[in-house]
């Protein structure tokens, strides 16, 4: 196997957002972490020793093993993503917020949709680049993709994780047709995922209400716009240096969700605009520098990979600063590498490191 110097611009991203997300969340938490826990450290030290430690790992495995390996029990892989979305509607599962994402096995709680986003993936580049012409044929192509893909959908609209579902299956959409798909196959499971998503938000009055909240925030800014209001808010008291690192108000008992999807707009509010495009401007590189790797990397597993998790990486950031910033509706997604949460810190983390280690190889 060929081996060569990694692309250290990708890993030094990588670092850059983990970095940022810590500093970020040490200001964001403080508050937090004090009232109720009375320990301004708190939700920090829990990122560093539940999601940094872990994602250390999960790159440093993601960054030694050949990538290629993963090939071989890629369909392992998957169905223990999938058993994992089963078990959290058994009694190791446990609700959040009124959705029930979370397991727990003693004192080790974690998301199995966050892990689905990478294995899944990987999933995908396997199956679709063990033939040649498997995305193009109906019978051997579109049906099976359809059939996990519907699966899938079903298990996390159940908990319910409809952004989860809307990047998981955007980004195999994604992969499906950089593949070889026919473009009716990809155009007919776009209209059939918006039809469904169209029918959940008409049939759920809280869906429906995100949408109505987005299009008018002012008619309730403290009922159902509260939330988008202080978002923007806390956003435009940044104005273009930000009013200084752990200096936000709104963070205190303003800004719903802090530390979860609001974090960036205490980021704006603390460190501006400059701060905020930096950021911006990070995710940006990485992604660019993922779909370049993409486009040069000769073996087709390889490259389906990057295109997923770039894919994920890029649509779950510009959901999240979109929402939050008022250009779509709030979803309740997470920064990727940024906001509060040990499962996806790692995940996102080991993505870096098979990205890395294929790059390497390439």
């Amino acid at each position: 196997m060929r081996r060569h110097k990694p692309d250290y611009l990708i890993i030094s991203c990588v670092a850059l957002l983990v970095l940022f997300g810590l500093v970020a969340l040490g200001s964001a938490s403080s508050y937090l972490g004090q009232n109720k826990f009375g320990n301004p450290n708190y939700y920090l030290n829990h990122q560093i020793f539940n999601g940094l430690l872990a994602g250390i790992v999960g790159f440093s495995a993601g960054y030694l093993i050949y990538y290629k390996r993963y090939q071989n029990f890629a369909l392992s892989l998957l169905a223990l993503s999938v058993v994992g979305l089963v078990l959290v509607f058994t009694p190791l599962g446990f609700s959040a917020g009124g959705a029930e994402r979370w397991i727990k096995l003693g004192l080790v709680s974690f998301q199995p949709a966050e892990f689905l986003k990478l294995t899944f993936g990987i999933y995908m580049a396997a199956w679709l680049a063990r033939g040649s012409e498997r995305a193009r044929d109906f019978k051997k192509g579109f049906i099976p993709f359809m059939a996990v893909l519907g699966l899938i959908a079903v298990l996390l609209f159940k908990q319910p994780a409809t952004t989860t579902m809307v990047i998981i299956g955007a980004a195999a959409l994604i992969v499906y047709f950089v593949s070889g798909a026919r473009p009716t196959y990809v155009l007919g499971t776009m209209a059939v995922g918006m039809a469904a998503i169209g029918a959940l938000v008409l049939l759920t009055p809280y869906r429906l209400e995100r949408i109505v909240n987005f299009l008018k925030p002012e008619a309730e800014p403290l009922a159902g716009g509260y939330h988008i209001t202080q978002a923007k808010i806390a956003i435009g008291a940044g104005g273009i240096v930000g009013v200084g690192y752990g200096e936000s108000t709104t963070k205190i008992s303003y800004l719903p969700e802090p530390i979860g999807d609001s974090i960036f707009a205490v980021i704006a509010e603390e460190t501006g605009f400059l701060g905020s495009m930096a950021l911006i401007l990070i995710f940006t590189v990485l992604v660019l520098k993922i779909f370049l790797l993409a486009k040069n990397t000769p073996d087709k597993f390889g490259r389906l990979i990057l295109v997923s998790f770039g894919s994920v990486i890029g649509l779950q950031a510009f959901i999240n600063i979109a929402a939050i910033s008022g250009l779509i509706p709030l979803t309740g997604v997470p920064l990727p590498f940024i906001s509060f949460g040990g499962t996806a810190l790692a995940v996102f983390m080991t993505m870096g490191g098979v990205i890395a280690n294929i790059s390497r190889h390439s």
